[in-house]
């Protein structure tokens, strides 16, 4: 029986799709995460026609429903990012070249089987899935003796002949004259759903440390990295002040001459990735006197990401990860920068003394005060 299966009542159509990529996803992970992508699409669409809460972007393609504020504010940071990691992973699997392997179908699917849980546990209207009901990689059911892998090439067609399919049954909703009043129908019962079900505390594990370490290990890949290449997770460092001396750094980025160019400190998705400042601080004490460079630093709870080179600068908030070449140029400039106190300022163009002032208090809060930006009122 499908993981899926309290879709069934009343979700049909999201079941179908779920219980497709759970059935492929040893057999061809690839179309598995396209049916997964699809899932979450028809488990948006639904939610945005059921939930009044929900306000509809301007432009109502998944990447919008997902990022639109109300969506983001109604199902909090962890379903948020899980929604964004599935719709990332079938893009992938639809649009990139790239091999898409078992390991991550079934991390896909974990992520999936997390989203579909809360969509149950608080729209049900009748029976809701057990707190502790998990999902399980080893009841993924085994491929069959011959299966024939969808190429990218067919499941783009497949993508587009979904999309043609789903704007035509929209076109047709609209075109009903009863929409209206089944919406506010769907609404009026949801909104009672989800009064009775909140009554209830939800102690579902929605496993957000595995999503911290898919987010982490997805972010570091898009930036060149391979997190599971040897020497990268779980580093051993000496010389920490504890009663052992060593400790172990979560990841380490090392440059093209075996020495550090940052180290990744991971901190639980409900903590701050400030939390984890002073522990990876003392990480990087270890490696610099390991290996005779300081690295950058960057903490980390799979959706917050902080960059702090404590050389120069303090933390500041970033998108992601660093490549190579960027940490290499970022560490260059400790020694090759310039120092803009000493650079001459153009007579010929600047010639008021407050207007040299002005240039110097600008470099003056760039380079003493370490601002990133300052605004000049002319």
């Amino acid at each position: 029986m499908s993981q899926f299966g309290f879709l069934q009542p009343e979700w049909p159509d999201l079941h179908a799709a779920a219980t497709r990529a759970e059935s492929l996803a040893l057999a061809d992970p690839r179309a598995s995460a396209f049916y997964a992508r699809r899932c979450l699409e028809l488990g948006m669409a639904w939610l945005y026609r059921a939930d009044a809460r929900l306000e509809t972007p301007w432009k109502d393609n998944l990447a919008a429903l997902i990022d639109e504020p109300s969506f983001r504010r109604t199902s909090g940071a962890a379903i948020y990012h899980k929604a964004v990691f599935i719709k990332d992973a079938g893009n992938r699997a639809v649009h990139s070249a790239k091999a898409f392997s078992h390991q991550d179908a079934r991390a896909l699917l974990g992520e999936l089987f997390h989203l579909a849980f809360w969509l149950a546990r608080n729209y049900a209207r009748g029976a809701k899935p057990a707190d502790g009901l998990a999902f399980d990689p080893a009841r993924l059911p085994p491929p069959a003796a011959v299966v024939a892998r969808q190429s990218l090439a067919q499941l783009q067609k497949l993508a587009k002949e979904l999309e043609e399919r789903d704007a035509q049954l929209a076109a047709e909703r609209e075109a009903r004259a009863s929409l209206d009043a089944e919406v506010k129908a769907l609404r009026a019962e949801v909104a009672k759903a989800l009064a009775a079900n909140a009554a209830t505390p939800d102690t579902h594990d929605y496993g957000e440390a595995a999503t911290r370490d898919l987010f982490i290990d997805k972010l570091l890949r898009e930036a060149g990295w391979d997190p599971q290449a040897p020497g990268v997770a779980e580093v051993e460092v000496t010389g920490m002040p504890n009663g052992t001396g060593t400790g172990y750094c979560d990841y380490v980025l090392w440059g093209a001459d075996g020495k550090p160019l940052a180290l990744v400190e991971a901190k639980a998705t409900r903590h701050s990735p400030a939390k984890g400042q002073q522990q990876a601080k003392l990480y990087a004490d270890c490696l610099e006197k390991m290996h005779g460079r300081r690295p950058v630093i960057f903490c980390s709870n799979g959706y917050e990401h902080w960059i702090w080179d404590d050389t120069a600068h303090p933390p500041r908030e970033v998108q992601g990860f660093y490549r190579r070449d960027e940490l290499e140029l970022l560490i260059q400039r400790r020694t090759t920068r310039r120092r803009l106190a000493e650079a001459a300022v153009n007579g010929t163009i600047v010639e008021r003394h407050y207007q040299t002032r002005a240039i110097r208090r600008i470099a003056e809060a760039f380079e003493v005060e370490n601002r990133r930006k300052a605004l000049v009122v002319m």
